[in-house]
């Protein structure tokens, strides 16, 4: 991925240009120290003016209102005044003393709030109709550059050699730290993925998280890094110096480097769709940057985006290719599932792996910010129109409506789909998680809770819809698993850099402290939690370094992202998928064939965790065999001699540790005695008393097994209710006793 470089070597303000934006319909504007504002073309470069001035202008933005226009304008100046204007040239206000000295950098939030920064160490919030609302910061140094949070609860702002967030409401800790060497000169804060961008007077450019850890540090330059910005989508992000722009990714390493011989660039600004960036150069000129040679692969074909509006597609195998213009700039691309998906600013193009040359076309109504795909359905995260999900023939199957969540800065991250569930990290709250049906967008009554803020999610992808597990990471690095339809969170790795399910099977892979991590099945947690570490295969990986990223997961292949940028790929055991192929069929000899021909221990544990997941408990008792749990072929040859179905299937549910749930079979077919049994054996006398009482049974053998065991652990009797028990059975025969329990034991055969 690169940059390709378009100046308009013939068109350039008469001084220097101090700052550029962009507005609603991909045009671009440039303010100039020759006291005007000019309009621009990215693509025919051509220029017309927008406005004159009447000083010197510093910085300038336009308020986004409904989808996105840009009727009012904010321009702040050397004096420290600063004027509200209508697109149509109208001033709406003139504010002639809001700051003393120039204002040095002022910015819009989404709630039509503007906060302008100055010379005279003043942070300032106004009103849309430019009257002051707060005073939020006073210190002895100027400012230099604001931001506004995701949330526009606080602002990001740099001064000296430190950078600080500061809270909008009052008595809220703010937050600082030293960033640079030298004068911090620009930052910036992604809405997509929260990190935070800065460049200094040290001529190095950093990338922080919220709470001020540094992330990446940039080698010095050669001159000062005078410009930063984010792309929207936050996957990369732009820097500008003298005669220099480079693209790098969001973990620092860089994409590509051009020398401009424009002078410094002294502004950068992207699109909304993150496809062109413009920088404000020394020398008056506007720089274009046009994101090309973006590059995805999937199976045997590559595709890469040469031109703006042209992609051209490579078969790696039959060294065939083969190019496909569009009409307008290509957005954004995804590959998965034998489908390419292609998006332009109002077209949506399908093609299928088995027919090239006829896509599906189908027209969107705003700009998509991210597409997501599964097996049967894709999505495209519109940023007006929220989420639509399409199958792969183009037509749309839903549009869930989902509040309080802002699309334009979804992170992919946070959403996940699968053929019959879309999950979706809640805006208003991101600790819990929520779910949606593909085929009606209707929400689900069940979420996931999180004790802390969940970073990032994902679905397996079994066709198997019962079986359908969340995967997520929270704010501590740590890695959980999760049935869907049941909260019950089990911890699996920490310190996890990135994870992936498998395209199709139960799999799970993770980078973990710098160790390539597979569960061949992490789903047996839960029904033996022994079987975890069973199923897990652990490769130290020397060449993983910290922020490695996952990004895909096809049978047997992982491809991985180093942090400099290097793709590698680790290869996983072929056998695990031939053993899910042979289970989901009912073909266990086979799986059990199979084991005893690879002789793998984790390959047995994962057999044992299906074979019990599917009830298939002959199998399970030779794999547990097979790897040394005695204690757990024993109980299983318990379960397999009991005739009862309903016995069996408490029995079962006791192994998976669920012991309400057996409790509920058991009382379900009135099988009260072995209700009771069970909590005896759990050591819960209390429990086993209130279900002899409800059901009115079994109160003497009760009694009974209670003295009993009084008698061999020496203790005296501290249960009120057994006390009374007691009082009310004066005496119990054993002899009595023994045969009542024959007596239900043939009741239960007959039934």
């Amino acid at each position: 991925m690169r940059f390709k470089i378009k100046v308009n070597e013939n068109t350039k303000h008469a001084d220097i240009c101090t700052s550029v934006k962009w507005g609603l319909n991909n045009e671009a504007y440039s303010l100039s120290d020759d006291y005007t504002i000019l309009k621009w073309d990215p693509n025919s470069l051509e220029s017309s003016k927008f406005v004159d001035l009447e000083g010197y202008g510093t910085d300038f933005d336009f308020l986004q209102g409904q989808r996105g226009s840009t009727d009012l304008v904010a321009i702040a100046f050397s004096d420290g005044s600063f004027i509200l204007q209508q697109k149509t040239g109208k001033i709406e206000k003139k504010e002639k003393e809001a700051h003393k000295g120039a204002i040095i950098s002022l910015k819009w939030s989404v709630d039509g709030s503007l906060a302008t920064c100055g010379e005279d160490g003043a942070l300032k919030i106004w009103s849309k109709t430019g009257i002051i609302r707060s005073n939020l910061v006073q210190i002895d140094k100027p400012i230099y550059c604001i931001v506004w949070s995701p949330d526009n609860d606080a602002i990001l702002y740099c001064s000296d050699k430190m950078i600080y967030i500061k809270p909008l409401q009052a008595g809220q800790k703010q937050v600082q730290w030293k960033a640079h060497d030298g004068l911090v000169v620009k930052v910036d804060w992604n809405h997509t993925n929260n990190l935070i961008l800065s460049c200094g007077e040290d001529c190095k450019y950093k990338v922080f998280d919220t709470y001020g850890r540094l992330l990446f540090a940039s080698a010095p330059y050669d001159y000062v890094i005078t410009s930063v910005a984010w792309s929207p989508n936050g996957d990369y992000f732009a820097v500008g110096a003298y005669d220099m722009l480079r693209l790098c990714d969001k973990t620092g390493w860089t994409y590509s480097f051009h020398k401009t011989n424009q002078g410094s660039i002294l502004n950068i600004a992207w699109t909304s769709d993150g496809t062109i960036c413009a920088g404000a150069a020394g020398n008056g000129s506007v720089i274009f940057g046009h994101v090309v040679e973006r590059c995805i692969t999937y199976d045997k074909w590559e595709i890469t985006l040469t031109e703006d509006n042209k992609i051209q597609i490579i078969d790696l195998i039959d060294e065939m290719n083969s190019e496909f213009d569009f009409k307008e700039r290509v957005i954004n691309m995804s590959m998965k599932y034998n489908n390419l998906i292609i998006t332009t600013s109002s077209h949506c193009y399908i093609y299928s792996f088995r027919n090239w040359n006829t896509p599906y076309i189908f027209d969107i109504r705003d700009s998509v910010s991210q597409i997501c795909q599964c097996s049967n359905y894709f999505c495209l995260v519109e940023v007006s129109s929220g989420i639509m999900v399409y199958n792969y023939e183009g037509k749309l199957i839903s549009n869930p409506k989902i509040q309080g969540t802002k699309f334009e800065h979804l992170s992919h991250k946070k959403i996940a789909i699968s053929n019959d569930l879309l999950a979706l990290v809640d805006g208003g709250n991101n600790k819990v998680v929520k779910f949606y049906e593909m085929n009606s967008g209707k929400a689900l009554n069940f979420t996931v809770e999180h004790s802390l803020e969940i970073l990032e999610i994902n679905l397996n992808q079994t066709e198997m819809i019962g079986e359908r597990k969340l995967a997520f990471v929270d704010q501590n690095r740590d890695l959980h698993i999760t049935p869907v339809h049941k909260k019950d969170i089990v911890k699996l790795a920490a310190m996890t850099d990135s994870f992936l399910w498998n395209e199709k099977f139960d799999m799970l892979c993770a980078i973990s402290d710098q160790r390539f991590v597979v569960w061949y099945y992490p789903t047996s947690v839960y029904v033996d939690r022994d079987l975890l570490e069973q199923v897990k295969v652990s490769k130290e990986c020397t060449d993983l370094t910290r922020n490695s990223q996952i990004l895909s997961f096809q049978d047997t292949m992982v491809q991985i992202r180093r942090k400099d940028g290097a793709i590698m790929t680790q290869s996983v055991s072929p056998y695990p998928a031939l053993l899910f192929e042979a289970c989901e069929r009912g073909k266990w000899e086979k799986a059990i064939k199979l084991c005893r021909y690879v002789k793998e221990h984790t390959l047995w544990a994962a057999l044992a965790g299906l074979s019990l997941q599917f009830k298939e408990l002959n199998t399970a008792e030779i794999a547990l065999a097979a790897i040394e749990a005695a204690d757990k072929v024993l109980f299983i040859q318990k379960i397999i001699n009991v005739e009862s179905e309903k016995a069996k299937s408490a029995l079962l549910a006791l192994f998976f540790k669920r012991p309400q749930e057996a409790e509920n079979i058991y009382t379900q077919a009135k099988l009260y005695y072995r209700a009771i049994k069970m909590n005896i054996k759990l050591y819960k006398w209390e429990r086993a008393l209130d279900l002899a009482l409800q059901y009115n049974v079994h109160q003497d053998t009760l009694l009974a097994y209670r003295q009993k065991y009084l008698e061999q652990t020496g203790q005296q009797e501290t249960i009120p209710k057994f006390e009374k028990l007691a009082y009310d059975i004066k005496k119990y025969d054993w002899v009595e006793i023994k045969n009542k329990i024959k007596q239900e034991k043939a009741r239960e055969q007959q039934s």
